[in-house]
């Protein structure tokens, strides 16, 4: 049995076994979409009018991948230009693959197809040496990455829940089976925006556009009261202010480097309190002598891009795209789309609540893995080592093409 032919069964047995496949709102609206193993096409335009009708097609057809669309459509089976569009929901995709984390260049792997030519961490657009944008990759799913995914989460739910008004119950949060979090909305208020309001949504909380109120180049106001920076105390200028006065109380000379200062380190960590209580907290931004204007809207726009969830922008703003459907398990890892309330974030285990197999081994022959964690059991490193096991890690292996099916 090949590779792809033993991923495919285990798949296959995963929907045969389930109860049911959670559903979204109005299925019966939504474009439905599946990746096959064997061929590797994505088929599209089809749609399903209830949940069982849905399980039966995907026990007999095992997809790698299952999608439906964030739209509404009069006949989601008719071709795009013909679907009639009746709205979307709102979505947030936020991805390790856009969170540049330490361990990027430890276990994350890129290479030219046309030059042969392969580094770590990051890919570059154009490969260095040939400048092809061919570019293949391979990615892990690792803790720090998630943790680092799972923080962008967390504020992105804090600025929808206070800025812009969302309940808890409104907001739908999901592990997407990868390296990342979705975020979805389904209220009325938002299914009719259109593409350009989802873009200034999705620049609010990324903080695209943000900008400081300061005096021209190479000029500092006179005044001991300035409108330096002008933060109001509602979104992100109370964000601003509340995260200036955290930064400030807590800074380093390392802090201050990194955020971009060049000189002014002491008068700024022996004046912490006066500049917290006084320059912050009152405007008066020149109540330290020496803290040019530009320091502050250096600082603020640190604080800002801190304070931003790294979203994909892309995803937000198009009112047609597809996502993962949850309960449905992801071609890359073999683990679930998991939905979890807001308030379970933090506990998210997506390395045993996301696990899909329960029982069975098999042998396979490790290329090369990091050293990995499903449930409670750690794993590897591996390096072309022979070696038995659990299915849930062989299909995490197999699915990252770092392994393959041992026949006997």
């Amino acid at each position: 049995m090949s590779s792809k032919d033993f991923v495919q069964k285990a798949f296959r047995e995963f929907y045969s076994s389930i109860r049911e496949v959670p559903i979204p709102a109005s299925i019966s609206q939504r474009e439905f979409a599946f990746f096959l193993f064997r061929e590797r096409i994505m088929i599209r335009h089809k749609s399903f009018k209830n949940a069982s009708v849905l399980k039966v097609f995907l026990s007999e057809t095992a997809p790698s991948d299952v999608y439906y669309s964030c739209a509404y459509y009069e006949n989601p089976e008719y071709e795009m230009d013909r679907k009639g569009w009746l709205g979307a929901d709102l979505v947030f995709d936020i991805d390790a693959d856009h969170i540049p984390t330490p361990c990027n260049k430890i276990h994350d792997e890129w290479f030219c197809k046309t030059c042969k030519f392969e580094g770590l961490g990051i890919p570059p657009d154009r490969c260095p040496v040939c400048g092809s944008q061919k570019i293949e990759t391979k990615t892990w799913p690792c803790p720090l990455c998630l943790t680092s995914a799972k923080e962008e989460t967390r504020k992105l739910i804090d600025i929808l829940q206070s800025d812009f008004g969302f309940s808890s119950s409104e907001l739908h949060v999901y592990f997407s089976g990868h390296r990342g979090f979705h975020v979805q909305i389904e209220a009325e208020k938002v299914k009719t925006l259109d593409a350009a309001a989802r873009k200034e949504i999705a620049d609010y909380v990324s903080a695209v556009g943000l900008t400081f109120r300061g005096g021209q180049r190479g000029e500092e106001p006179n005044r001991k009261h300035s409108d330096a920076l002008a933060l109001s105390n509602l979104g992100w200028g109370k964000r601003v202010k509340e995260g200036l006065q955290r930064f400030i109380a807590d800074a380093t000379k390392e802090d201050l480097k990194n955020a971009g200062i060049r000189k002014g380190f002491d008068i700024i960590l022996q004046n912490r309190d006066k500049l917290i209580a006084r320059g912050i907290g009152e405007g008066m931004w020149q109540s330290v002598k020496g803290l040019s204007t530009r320091t502050w809207i250096k600082l603020a726009e640190s604080v800002a891009s801190v304070q931003s969830a790294k979203i994909d922008s892309v995803v937000t703003t198009d009112v047609h795209r597809l996502i993962r459907l949850t309960g449905t398990l992801h071609g890359k890892t073999g683990l679930k789309k998991m939905e979890f309330l807001p308030s379970e974030l933090e506990g998210f285990d997506p390395f045993k609540d996301a696990v899909a197999f329960k029982s069975g081994s098999v042998n396979v022959f490790v290329f090369n893995a990091p050293e990995f964690r499903i449930g409670d059991r750690v794993y590897g490193p591996y390096r072309n080592q022979a070696i038995e096991l659990p299915t849930a890690a062989a299909v995490l292996l197999l699915c990252k093409g770092r392994a393959e099916v041992l026949n006997e």
